[in-house]
């Protein structure tokens, strides 16, 4: 078991060098630079042996070793902790995210704030609106016969619907039926709120039953088909900088960030237990992100994910550092939501 621990201490070197130079490391150069406490021979032995085992591998002609996936997946799973960021980076975050003003501000800043922290490309999920819960409905007259439905959650998600109605409605019918929306609405669950829209047209009172049929198929429509869960994208142009690492084009990787489903899937996947998820390289199921890494969380209040946040960045890159800023915007993301 002695052996093992020293090759996994001399694969984190590995990866340790390989990430701050971008430059193959010899075992002559982890004898000097760390302190292994065994000769370079054993070294090289034990590069032998990791090399063996597919972890690290000779790139072309260079004397030099790389991690690969396998290599980094390992160095991941066995990290004992996260670099806790420094008083400044936390006081940096608080202050950036404290002066939004609303969702889309929050989220907007959030991927600013992530990219700027980990030098990659931030990506934040939208609060899907299945997760979400109705905090209040508000019904606006347009014109005499048209309403506008405001859906407001309380992840501070706003939907807005026009509804024609099949009769001319009067501002009384509007506080009522702005009343009964709230009772039988206010509170539920997004994914549970369909199912109460039968009820309520079987209760609602007889000179509102034809304008509750009108609204209620809007707010299934509403309800039922959130289809805009979308991703704000930031820190694009930090890709330029580690190009390198992209062999061959970073075009596809773009390609995946701007048709953003591809992304949208990875990040939503969140561990439930709040753990920060990993992806490397050929685990990311989809080509164009075959030469990347994803770290990925939910953010929410309480124990509910609302979404997922994250980077998408070279294999190459610090993993305890992005790891823990990940997980640090997104608990702060989390206060500010469940505070507003």
């Amino acid at each position: 078991m002695a052996h093992d621990e020293r090759r996994l201490q001399v694969l984190r070197a590995i990866v340790q060098d390989y990430v701050s130079t971008n430059d193959p490391v010899g075992s002559k150069a982890l004898a000097e630079r760390h302190d292994l406490g065994v000769s370079p021979a054993t070294i090289r032995n034990d590069m032998a042996v990791l090399e063996e085992q597919g972890y690290i591998t000779q790139p072309h002609t260079s004397a030099g070793r790389v991690p690969t996936d396998k290599g980094y997946r390992l160095f991941v799973d066995r990290l004992s902790a996260l670099k806790p960021l420094s008083v400044a980076e936390k006081r940096a975050i608080e202050r950036f995210l404290d002066g939004a003003v609303d969702l889309h501000d929050i989220l907007s800043r959030t991927v600013r704030l992530l990219a700027q922290l980990t030098h990659q490309v931030a990506v934040v999920q939208y609060p899907t609106l299945s997760r979400s819960a109705v905090r209040h409905l508000e019904v606006v007259q347009v014109a005499t016969a048209r309403l506008l439905l405001v859906l407001i959650t309380d992840t501070g998600r706003v939907e807005q619907r026009l509804v024609d109605c099949p009769v001319d409605v009067d501002r009384d019918d509007v506080a009522e039926l702005r009343t009964l929306l709230n009772q039988t609405f206010a509170g539920a669950k997004l994914a549970d709120a369909a199912a109460l829209v039968p009820d309520l047209l079987e209760t609602a009172p007889p000179n509102l039953r034809r304008l509750v049929a009108a609204i209620g198929a809007v707010l299934v429509e509403t309800l039922v088909e959130p289809g805009d869960d979308r991703l704000v994208v930031g820190g694009t142009a930090n890709l330029a900088r580690v190009a390198v690492d992209f062999p061959g084009s970073l075009r596809p990787l773009l390609e995946a960030l701007e048709e953003q489903v591809v992304v949208l899937r990875l990040i939503s996947e969140v561990d439930t237990g709040g753990a920060v998820l990993v992806r490397i390289g050929e685990e990311n199921a989809h080509e164009a992100l075959s030469g990347a890494s994803v770290v990925s969380v939910g953010y929410g209040s309480g124990d509910r994910a609302l979404g997922g946040l994250g980077i998408v960045g070279p294999t190459r890159m610090d993993y305890p550092t992005n790891m823990a800023a990940v997980r640090a915007v997104a608990r702060y993301v989390g206060q500010i939501l469940a505070e507003s």
